[in-house]
């Protein structure tokens, strides 16, 4: 086959596709998904995967890759064999300016890189670094090296604070939450969550049992998050209830999941909702509540209740964020989606592979994407379809993706 024939089957094939699951996907959703009758769509790409993907680094080292972009629109399903070997995890997504983020390669128990990401160019960043957080507000970051915690007011700005990890050196991070003052921490570890001061670090989740006395903090699917003005901290795993509690670390309140295991939260933006995700293998429930109901709170688990709405009924919740009108959720089968306050979904689009990192312009028209499969993906949002493979109902224009694999270069598409 010469490259044009495989550019031709590559596109006709990869329209079909989209065009076939997003009829199927309005079908499900209009009719229901008991109602679907059809075959699930297949991409029959997969034998076009080793040639694309050689041509796909030759543009790179040619610097052609806009061409190569046009020619070839990215896919998913076809390069689902090289994830299989190579993918690496990319999370803790941070807006700094402009059209600059920054981001890590790796999960929190694995030697992970940092990188910037300024407009399309990628710097790697010191080797000692082993997570990056960003504060709810007042533009604080945090960066974690050698046991070794410091605050600075905006990025590579004055140092705000430095905090010396003791009880929780050596841990894997999953997250890290600076306060707004850059004077604490919320550390988010697999061995437990803390909060961190330059005096004391206080591990608020899980709670000790007085009656096992070989307890070991150890938590799967540990989450937590920060209301934006820092009142309230929530915490959670698998094992637990989502647990409110006051900026001390002191318990006020208990949300109960209404799928199985509790495993993501997040204020809305204007601090007036909290939403908690509870999942059942790739699928779960998300619900919200009024942040004016959270002292002395008690949603109990599986039981339907007034006090909160559903927000949606079908994702596993990897990553979010609050905009200033819906939230932005990132799930198990590679979606992310719109949802407001009331649970209406505005827009759905397809990235494919758990979703597992995400941030966004402080003017909400930019953004940036992280996903387990090794992509980093970057949106302009609502500025319209690039091409006919779009999987989804957002219009958003993909300027690129960044695929970040083992043991190859880094490469733009």
């Amino acid at each position: 086959m010469n490259s044009d024939d495989i550019r031709k089957e590559w596109n006709s094939k990869g329209s079909k596709y989209a065009s076939d699951v997003n009829k199927m996907v309005e079908f499900g959703e209009t009719n229901g998904w008991d109602n679907w009758k059809g075959e699930e769509p297949k991409d029959e790409r997969d034998h076009l995967s080793d040639v694309v993907f050689q041509l796909l680094k030759d543009a790179n080292k040619n610097n052609t890759v806009d061409a190569f972009r046009t020619d070839f629109p990215p896919a998913h399903s076809p390069m689902v064999k090289f994830m299989q070997e190579k993918a690496q995890s990319i999370q803790q997504l941070h807006f700094i300016d402009e059209q600059k983020i920054v981001f890590l390669v790796g999960k929190g128990h694995q030697k992970r890189q940092a990188y910037l990401l300024k407009d399309s160019e990628t710097i790697e960043l010191d080797a000692s670094i082993d997570a990056i957080g960003k504060s709810k507000r007042e533009n604080v970051f945090a960066i974690v090296s050698n046991n070794t915690i410091v605050t600075t007011q905006g990025w590579e700005g004055e140092i705000m604070a430095t905090f010396n990890l003791d009880e929780a050196k050596n841990l894997g991070i999953t997250e890290l939450i600076p306060f707004n003052d850059g004077q604490k921490i919320l550390l988010i570890t697999s061995d437990g969550i803390f909060i961190i001061t330059q005096d004391t670090e206080k591990m608020i989740h899980p709670l000790p049992d007085p009656e096992d006395e070989e307890w070991e903090p150890y938590i799967d699917m540990e989450n937590a998050t920060i209301s934006n003005d820092n009142k309230y901290i929530v915490v959670g795993d698998q094992c637990s209830d989502h647990r409110v509690l006051d900026q001390n670390g002191t318990m006020i309140g208990e949300i109960g999941p209404q799928s199985s295991y509790p495993d993501f939260c997040l204020f809305s933006k204007d601090d007036s909702q909290l939403i908690t995700n509870s999942c059942h293998f790739y699928n779960g429930v998300t619900i919200g509540v009024a942040a004016s109901d959270l002292q002395n709170i008690e949603i109990p688990a599986y039981e339907e209740s007034e006090q909160y709405t559903i927000i949606d009924e079908e994702m596993r919740v990897y990553c979010g964020i609050a905009t200033s009108k819906y939230y932005i959720l990132g799930d198990a089968f590679g979606y992310i989606r719109a949802i407001d306050a009331k649970g209406n979904c505005i827009w759905r689009y397809f990235l494919g592979s758990s979703i597992s990192g995400i941030t966004i312009s402080d003017d909400e028209k930019t953004l940036w994407v992280g996903s387990s499969s090794g992509m980093l993906h970057k949106l302009q949002l609502n500025n319209g379809l690039r091409d006919d493979h779009t999987i989804g109902t957002g219009k958003h224009y993909e300027e690129f993706r960044l695929v970040i694999w083992k043991d190859e270069p880094i490469l733009k598409w």
